[in-house]
């Protein structure tokens, strides 16, 4: 009975000792798959970002002002994220092609869209699926455009306010394009109409900036109110002639062209531009994503491009572009509700 007891003894002691290593294992193991759980998302979001090409939506046709800015952005930030970063063209709905399909991707800073204050503006003329403060998550703002006032050369105002005061005595008659309802031009012009005492331009709205400068060349209208892209190398060439910028300062290639506020109306514009994400975009993504572009914007690939329209540069950090998007919201809202809804 001794021996057989001492047995029995012998192998609860050794069935308990496995049962403890058994459950001292799974212990763990359980406790490395929760060190693994918590430090998975700095490892998703932190260190291995970029592993892929990034895309960046421009909601604007090849060729224009805010496409050769960002194509020269996304080109200088490769050698910065060391993944080339894709820009695809989605013009269409006032940007709302581009941002849908931004905000139809994950929010994991692969696809990005430039942002820009029109967005703003169309949603409250249409109706969005998305919220332009809600639904992006602002990275960076980047750079504004150098809006202009364009007429033939052959046209009899010789000045922005030969223009208007023709314009107030032939109330209705004067035609003009910019690059859509609700775009920079139009808002601009008509801001202008008010800063003269209630002077009204027809406008025609165009498919975009080269649309307006096409139907100007062709004598379809008065004049233009478009973004760089659409009257800077026509000026130059001499086809056509420009009356005044919309910007704080005048330009360095045209030193003779005075600006709107110059002018007489109290009217200053840049359009800034920048880069969003959809929401949800992790801070360290949006941190990585910000540091790129900023060094970005200091290469000369880009310096040569945004200095070539002198379009000022309008920095902005996430969190004080964030701050700046949201408020533009509510300014944007009151300028639709005053010159486009009335």
């Amino acid at each position: 009975m001794t021996g057989s007891h001492n047995k029995l003894f012998r192998q609860t002691k050794i069935s308990g000792g496995e049962g403890v290593m058994k459950r001292n294992r799974r212990f763990l193991v359980l406790a490395f798959v929760g060190l693994v759980i918590f430090i998975a998302p700095s490892i998703t979001f932190g260190a291995d970002f970029p592993n892929k090409p990034i895309t960046l939506v421009v909601q604007y046709t090849a060729g224009g002002a805010t496409d050769l800015t960002f194509r020269a952005l996304a080109e200088a930030a490769k050698n910065y994220f060391n993944q080339p970063v894709i820009v695809e063209n989605k013009p269409g709905g006032s940007g709302a092609v581009a941002i849908g399909s931004m905000l139809g991707s994950k929010p994991d800073g692969y696809t990005l869209c430039v942002i820009v204050s029109v967005l703003h503006r169309a949603t409250y003329q249409n109706k969005f699926s998305f919220d332009t403060v809600k639904d992006i998550t602002p990275s960076i703002n980047v750079a504004g455009l150098q809006y202009g006032i364009v007429v033939k050369p052959d046209s009899p105002n010789k000045t922005l306010k030969d223009l208007v005061e023709y314009a107030r005595a032939n109330p209705g008659k004067v035609t003009y394009m910019s690059a859509g309802v609700g775009s920079g031009g139009h808002i601009y012009m008509e801001e202008i109409g008010v800063a003269a005492g209630g002077v009204k331009f027809n406008h025609i709205p165009a498919k975009g900036d080269m649309d307006a400068a096409n139907a100007l060349l062709g004598g379809h209208v008065d004049f233009i109110a478009v973004s760089p892209g659409g009257w800077w190398p026509l000026v130059e060439a001499g086809q056509l002639r420009i009356l005044a910028t919309l910007g704080e300062k005048r330009t360095k290639t045209f030193p003779n062209v005075p600006t709107v506020k110059e002018s007489g109306y109290n009217v200053v514009h840049l359009t800034p531009l920048g880069i969003g994400g959809p929401k949800g975009l992790p801070k360290e993504i949006v941190k990585i994503l910000h540091d790129g572009f900023k060094k970005a914007m200091d290469d000369p690939i880009f310096l040569s491009v945004i200095g070539k329209y002198e379009n000022p540069i309008t920095y902005q950090n996430p969190e004080d572009f964030t701050k700046y998007w949201a408020d533009s919201y509510l300014e944007e809202g009151e300028r639709v509700r005053k010159f486009i809804l009335k």
